[in-house]
């Protein structure tokens, strides 16, 4: 599969007009195709989506659209517990700075329980998920350089390997340093 890449002075180049070639071997790319044969269609959507999400493909088209949408949707969902998770854990850290100690805690507490009831949730739900590796791809250029060419669907999902390690590693950090906070407030304001 070849894919048009950036653009790249090179010997026998005219001043950038010419495009070089970038192609993709066959572990990069991974294309779920819109292919009715039969009445389990979409099961074979699903297995065929299981198989290349656990092949670890660089870049997976999704081309039919409900299987495409629900995990789009299903990311978006592991990403908005992830940002809930490290701002929630934020504002729980540092509330106290901002605010007098006295009424720290009546925002700090809650926003310290939702940032570690957002990482859980996270952690139990999408942690081991091979999905929550890959991200929508949204950007054109990047969009470009995939074979879409032999697509029949116009508006295909496309998911790009991430690694996440380091933002599992955030918002865990946070959460835990949360949970510290919370405890150690819960710890003094019942014990006086």
């Amino acid at each position: 599969m070849a894919a048009w890449g950036r653009r790249r002075l090179g010997p026998g180049s005219s001043g950038g007009s010419a495009r070089e070639r970038v192609s993709l071997s066959a572990t990069d790319c991974y294309i779920v195709h819109e292919i009715y044969n039969g009445e389990n269609a979409q099961d074979q959507f699903e297995y065929e989506l299981e198989q290349a999400l656990e092949a670890q493909y660089k870049y997976i088209v999704i081309e039919p659209t409900r299987i495409g949408d629900e995990t789009a949707r299903w990311i978006t969902v592991g990403n908005c517990l992830h940002k809930t998770a490290v701002l929630a854990g934020t504002a729980c850290l540092f509330t106290p700075l901002a605010l007098p100690l006295d009424y720290s805690h009546y925002i700090s507490l809650p926003a310290g329980v939702l940032s570690l009831a957002c990482c859980t949730l996270y952690g139990i739900s999408w942690q081991f998920d091979p999905c929550c590796k890959y991200q929508v791809e949204y950007d054109a250029y990047k969009l470009s350089r995939l074979p879409l060419h032999t697509l029949t669907s116009s508006t295909p999902v496309v998911l790009v390997r991430k690694d996440d390690l380091h933002r599992k590693r955030l918002h865990n950090t946070i959460a835990l340093a949360a949970l510290v906070y919370c405890v150690k407030k819960i710890y003094e304001l019942y014990a006086v």
